[in-house]
Formats: structure tokens, C-alpha cells, sequence
């Protein structure tokens, strides 16, 4: 393996995923050269290879997001009202939703994401600002003391090469930098004695954390057989029912993640829509799972243009249980991402075959996978989608107490004098894989804390993803599209204004004038820091 001579920039981004893509706008926004490593073949993450579409709190039409995600959001419409014949009275909608999914209000295809975050980043590619290394993977960090200098990446063929520079974000999925850096970090579910959580456990549970998915896309071809070849693990999946689960993974009936009752879904392919409610606080979306996150709604193209729909399988059934990605040997890591890969595929093969019909008899040979809107051999995502990552030790650790409704009650979520953005989720941890069942809890509009992106040693290493400073509980609700957009953004602004300013970040922090003035800089550059308050009519 040889390596290339060393590349410099002023922000290496590892990781291109949805905070990795805000961080390096921030950056270059601010005329700072960038190169970001992204291991698969397309950046974006949950937008794109993991192919998720948005998870979105309820006023998203109007506040809570800064002004670049607003901007992607605009400019995935815009691409479906340019290239795409629409009917005109989808083409008219100001919030049109291009799936008519029920997960949030923006459910659309990985490949328009992938084009709209392309288009965002191209004029500093052509400027010679921007490098972007896809098919990377970290394998080692160089540190000094506190600082870390340089990542060597690997290519898929094993080449390595090594990237120097003053600052440097992991924004990978699951926090890969910060063993490499051998910065403090902390993975799975602390205890009760560390963090004063309510619903934390007496002892801390390194290897308790959510499961992680490998979705697929899927549409229907009535009167054809598309029946896959039976997966090699069918049998076991199949047969198996996880201890909190009122069936068998393999069917219609899982939990209702916010009462635990069981509850049966409905799966008939291209119904029609009727009224969407995409409005998670209201209705969750999943009780028809074909329309739950359907990225591509037929009704909305002139009468023959479509003969399907497209949707994404990312349910409750398809959620790995058997073990976590990190914390375990390599050979574990790679057994699980296989055995998600089988669940996937045998959730697949039992709707082709087994699950039931309005007409009482079993199976949809007609679905089909759609590898090309997933850019995959098989119509499975290019990457498993990511929940829970490893986390720093931070300066500020947002904890459950910090936002739950249940003990905050009225007051609202804690108010940071050091906010950097603004988010809003339940706190929604889906299944284990330490057996634990859903959380899915109410929780207040929170702020992100500069704190909880600062390790507390490392000085020049910052998280740009979902390994910021939160809990295994916290995490639920700061996982999401717009927040980790809000942190990666953040953390992209924060190193250009220590470069331009001779600062460290923990200088910025810890002195009240330049907090207020990096303040004033987001605020200008369309980061809302609070949520607005409104009172009386």
C-alpha cells in the first residue's frame, strides 16, 4: 500500500453525510479551503445513502431550521417542479410533498437529494475550495498532545493517504475519529448515577443501543412475479420474535412505539392517498406502512406516466436487534451488518409471499426493489441507517431532564446562553439491542449548545453529526435531518471563524464577547438561536 503525498486544507470533514454537507457549506460560505472524505460513493447520509427521507418537527414550513436547510428543502421542490410532470395541482402546492409520505412533509428520492446537495457544493468545486474524496474511510489519526494534525483515509483498493489540518470534524455515522483520536467518548446507555436521567438504568450499558436499519425501496407491479430467491437467513427471521414483541418480526403487528400496545399495520400497495396528515404530533404515519415513507406517489403525475409508486421500507420489523456496531470486534460489526442486510431482504421475500391480502390470500410477488433510485446492485440502501453514534465527552451534556416534558413541564426546555441552532423531536429511541423496548416521549422545542460540541480535552477536533455531547436517551431527539444539518453547520462555522479571528474554539466558548459575536455572525448567516415565543392573541 503506498501513500500519496500529503494533502492541507484548512477543514478536513470526515465523514459527508448531512452535518459533514452543512459543515463544509459553513466553511466555505466563509472562504476556507475544505476537503471532505465520505466512505460510500454518494455524500448526503440519511438524505442519500441511507435513503431516509426528512424526520421533521411540525413548523418546519415555517421556523426551526437555519437558512442553508431551508434552502436544500426549497431546492428539492424546485427540482421535482422543473424536471418532473407534475399534475398542476401538485405543481402548485408551495408545500409539495413529492411522495405524499406520511413521515414528515418532504418525503422524496435519495437521488434528488444527492442532486440538490451536489449543486449546493459545486460552485466551490469549481472554485478549487472544495475537494470531496468519496470511497474513504478513516484508519488512523495523527495526534499532538491535544491536537490532532492529520486522518489517513484508505480507498476501497487500500490506498492510503494522509490529510493534514488545523481543524478537523468527524462526521461520520458512528463517531469513527474519536478512537482513532483516542478522544473521550462514551457509547450505549449511561446510568442513572452519571447523567440523573429518569429513565436511564442503575448501570451503564455500553453495548444497549438503538438498532440500526437497512432499508430498501420498493414499488409494484400488478400481475408480475418479482419473487426474490429465498435469503439465506429467511429461516431464522422468519421464526424469530424479540422478547418485547407481540408477533414475530416478520409480520404487520409491532408496537406502538408511544403506547406499546401492540398494534396491526395496514400494507396494500398503490392505495390511494386520501387526506395526508404528515404530522408526526398529531399522527405518527406508520399505520399504512405503503404510504408511512413513499417517495414517489404516482396520483401526482398524469393518468399512465407512473405504473407504481415508490416507497421505503424503514419500519419497526426491519430494526436489527441482535447487536451494536460499535464496541464490538470487527468480525461482530461485520455479522451484523449482514444479518440487517438478511432481515431486510427476508421482510422483502415474506411480503412477496406470505404477508396477507385484503382478498385473504398471502403474498405481493408483483414488489420489487428499485436499484436504481437507491444507486445499489440490490435496491438496498448503500448504507445501513445510523441512529445512535459514539459520543463525546463534551463540556455541556444535554440530558433527558434538560427537555422532557415530563419534568419540565411548562418551563419549557433549558434555555443555553451559548446556543448555536434550535431543534425539535420527541425523544424517540426505537428498539435495543439490550432487549429495551420503544421510548417515545414528548419533548420541549431545545437549543444545541456550543458546549456539547466541544470535547472536553481535544482542541481542534469537533463532531458535526450525532456525536455531540447528548445521552443514549437525549440522542433520540437530536438525531434527526434538521439538527444534525444545525450541528454540522455549527461546527463548520465555528472552525472558519477561529481561523479568521487567531481563536480556539474553547476561547470562543468561555469569554461572553466572543460568544456574542460568533453569535451575531450565525444569526447573520441565517441560524435561528431560539424558538420563538408567543404569548396572548
Amino acid at each position: 500500500m503506498s501513500n500519496d503525498a500529503n494533502l492541507r486544507t484548512d477543514v478536513l470533514i470526515v465523514g459527508g453525510g448531512v452535518g459533514g454537507v452543512a459543515a463544509a457549506l459553513a466553511a466555505l460560505r466563509r472562504g476556507r479551503s475544505v476537503i471532505v472524505t465520505e466512505e460510500h460513493d454518494w455524500i448526503g447520509g440519511q438524505l442519500t445513502s441511507q435513503a431516509v427521507p426528512p424526520d421533521e418537527h411540525t413548523w418546519i414550513e415555517q421556523f426551526g431550521c437555519t437558512r442553508s436547510y431551508r434552502s436544500f428543502r426549497d431546492s428539492v421542490r424546485a427540482y421535482y417542479r422543473t424536471w418532473y410532470p407534475l399534475t398542476q395541482q401538485a405543481r402548485e402546492r408551495p408545500d409539495l410533498n413529492p411522495g405524499l409520505g406520511r413521515v414528515g412533509r418532504l418525503c422524496h428520492e435519495p437521488r434528488v437529494a444527492l442532486a440538490v446537495l451536489e449543486g449546493m457544493l459545486a460552485p466551490y468545486r469549481s472554485a478549487g475550495t472544495l475537494q470531496v474524496l468519496t470511497g474513504r474511510r478513516p484508519v488512523a489519526a495523527h495526534v499532538d498532545g491535544d491536537r490532532i494534525t492529520a486522518v489517513t483515509v484508505a480507498d476501497r483498493a487500500g490506498e492510503h493517504q494522509t490529510i493534514e489540518a488545523p481543524y478537523v470534524l468527524d462526521a461520520t455515522e458512528l463517531g469513527d475519529l474519536l478512537p482513532l483520536a483516542d478522544v473521550e467518548h462514551v457509547i450505549g446507555f449511561e446510568s442513572q448515577s452519571e447523567t440523573g436521567e429518569p429513565s436511564a438504568p442503575s448501570q451503564a450499558q455500553p453495548l444497549n443501543q438503538q438498532a440500526f436499519s437497512w432499508v430498501l425501496a420498493i414499488e409494484h407491479r400488478d400481475g408480475e412475479d418479482h419473487t426474490i430467491d429465498r435469503p439465506d437467513q429467511y429461516g431464522f427471521w422468519r421464526d424469530y420474535q424479540p422478547d418485547v414483541w407481540p408477533d414475530r418480526l416478520l409480520s404487520l403487528t409491532a408496537p406502538d412505539p408511544r403506547t406499546l400496545e401492540p398494534l396491526t399495520r395496514t400494507f396494500v400497495p398503490n392505495t390511494e392517498s386520501g387526506p395526508i396528515i404528515a404530522d408526526q404530533s398529531a399522527d405518527p404515519g406508520d399505520r399504512d406502512l405503503w404510504q408511512f415513507r413513499r417517495i414517489f406517489a404516482r396520483e401526482q403525475f398524469p393518468p399512465g406516466f407512473a405504473t407504481s409508486d415508490v416507497t421505503v421500507v424503514n419500519w419497526p420489523m426491519i430494526d436489527y436487534l441482535l447487536g451494536p456496531l460499535v464496541g464490538v470486534s470487527d468480525e461482530e460489526r461485520a455479522k451484523h451488518l449482514e444479518g440487517a442486510r438478511q432481515l431486510s431482504l427476508s421482510m422483502l421475500y415474506w411480503l412477496q409471499t406470505e404477508a396477507p391480502r385484503p382478498d385473504g390470500g398471502a403474498g405481493w410477488p408483483g414488489l420489487r426493489t428499485r436499484p436504481d433510485i437507491m444507486g445499489t446492485p440490490d435496491g438496498l440502501a448503500m448504507a445501513p441507517y445510523i441512529r445512535e453514534s459514539r459520543r463525546i465527552r463534551a463540556h455541556t451534556t444535554v440530558v433527558e431532564q434538560d427537555l422532557s416534558m415530563t419534568v419540565r413541564g411548562d418551563a419549557g426546555a433549558v434555555q443555553y446562553p451559548d446556543s448555536v441552532g434550535i431543534g425539535m423531536y420527541r425523544i424517540d429511541l426505537h428498539p435495543s439491542t439490550g432487549g429495551d423496548n420503544y421510548l417515545d416521549v414528548p419533548s420541549s422545542p431545545f437549543q444545541i449548545p456550543l458546549g456539547a460540541l466541544l470535547p472536553v480535552r481535544m482542541r481542534n477536533l469537533l463532531p458535526a453529526g450525532k456525536n455531540i455531547g447528548t445521552t443514549h436517551i437525549t440522542n433520540g431527539c437530536y438525531r434527526l435531518h434538521p439538527v444534525e444539518w444545525n450541528i454540522g453547520e455549527a461546527a463548520g462555522a465555528l472552525v472558519a471563524h477561529c481561523l479568521t479571528n487567531s481563536l480556539t474554539p474553547q476561547q470562543v466558548h468561555g469569554d461572553e464577547r466572543r460568544l456574542a459575536t460568533f453569535q451575531n455572525e450565525l444569526r447573520s448567516d441565517g441560524f435561528e438561536l431560539a424558538w420563538p415565543e408567543i404569548k396572548g392573541y
